[in-house]
């Protein structure tokens, strides 16, 4: 696992297993995949920990992830399977946690409940297991 923007989330997951690109698939103002060919389309990212393989397209989609962030409707973070620079320099203009997290990736699931925490060991902690009455455990 490699961390590229330091912070702190806890959220659901909302994951996909196709690239987004940010600049022609994501709604700015809303937040909101607007793109009818997107897995994710006319789901909201915003509030999410937005797990992806990676990003697609113009490297002026990291001024649309800054955009989305200055609107609130961002994710709270981003886990992706492989580095990108796009995603990366738009996560770290807007401050948004961002990890590469090739295995960590497999495992997540869309509505489970994660804690990702740049500054603890483990980074992704899934809650699944508090939901049911237990006790969460490290990814």
């Amino acid at each position: 696992m490699k961390v590229l923007v330091d912070g702190r989330a806890e959220g659901a997951v909302l994951k996909s297993g196709e690239p987004i690109n940010f600049l022609g698939t994501v709604n700015r103002k809303t937040g909101v995949i607007g793109d009818r060919r997107h897995e994710l389309y006319g789901r909201s990212i915003g509030g999410s920990i937005l797990a992806f393989p990676s990003g697609a397209g113009s490297s002026v989609g990291a001024y649309t992830i800054y955009s989305i962030k200055m609107a609130g409707a961002a994710p709270s973070a981003m886990v992706c399977r492989k580095a990108d620079p796009t995603v990366a320099s738009g996560c770290a203009v807007a401050g948004i946690p961002l990890v590469v997290a090739p295995d960590e990736f497999e495992s997540l699931q869309t509505g489970q409940r994660v804690t990702l925490d740049t500054a603890r060991a483990g980074v992704i902690m899934i809650e699944e297991a508090a939901e049911a009455g237990g006790s969460g455990g490290a990814a």
